[in-house]
């Protein structure tokens, strides 16, 4: 692992910080909700996908590839739940208008998103293999919480972003326009990973 760490490091970092469905949804949610308000969003994705990355190394990587109609399987479901996900980001209300049910992710449906998220799950397929040494648990387990103390500072940028949007947002023409334009990058952001 000491081998290792370093590019470990570099790797949650690029694969973290760049766009992908989970930095989509909180640039959204920061400036729908705020920072304070979508932090068990925030800590659903950096947990959630850590322990994704604990169970891939613990087998289920080794199971995905062995029957690839899974993959397929989590793909569509995927496809489905981002764009109803998409939907409720297109029709989110201003941050004061105090809409009945608007919130952002729950802390449990951020981490369950990990599961039908197809960048989250090939991270986590090449960090458990790539990094997890030996396979023994205590090295898998390492590279999770690498992952997740990696991963929150990055999505946590994401969300503070959308939250330094708000000021500019609070014209309802202009948050229309960025939640539709959100809506639109994170079905986009699942091109490429459903291509993979």
């Amino acid at each position: 692992m000491e081998n290792t760490l370093i590019p470990l490091i570099a790797y949650a970092f690029a694969t973290s910080a760049t766009p992908g469905p989970n930095n989509m949804m909180l640039l959204a949610s920061g400036a729908n909700f705020g920072v304070p308000r979508s932090l068990p969003h925030m800590l659903g994705i950096s947990l959630g996908h850590a322990f994704m990355v604990v169970v891939m190394g613990m087998g289920l990587a080794a199971a995905l590839h062995a029957v690839p109609q899974v993959m397929i399987g989590l793909k569509l479901a995927a496809i489905g739940y981002v764009a109803w996900l998409a939907w409720k980001i297109a029709h989110s209300a201003a941050p004061s208008a105090g809409k009945v049910g608007a919130s952002p992710l729950t802390f449990w449906q951020a981490a369950a998103f990990q599961w039908v998220n197809p960048k989250a799950i090939a991270m986590a397929i090449t960090a458990a293999t790539v990094y997890g040494g030996d396979g023994s648990f205590a090295v898998i387990f390492a590279v999770g919480l690498v992952f997740a103390a990696v991963n929150l500072p990055s999505v946590a940028l994401w969300c503070a972003m959308g939250e330094a949007l708000r000021t500019l947002l609070q014209n309802p023409v202009r948050l229309r326009v960025f939640n539709w334009t959100m809506a639109g990058l994170l079905i986009a952001s699942m091109v490429p990973v459903l291509w993979a």
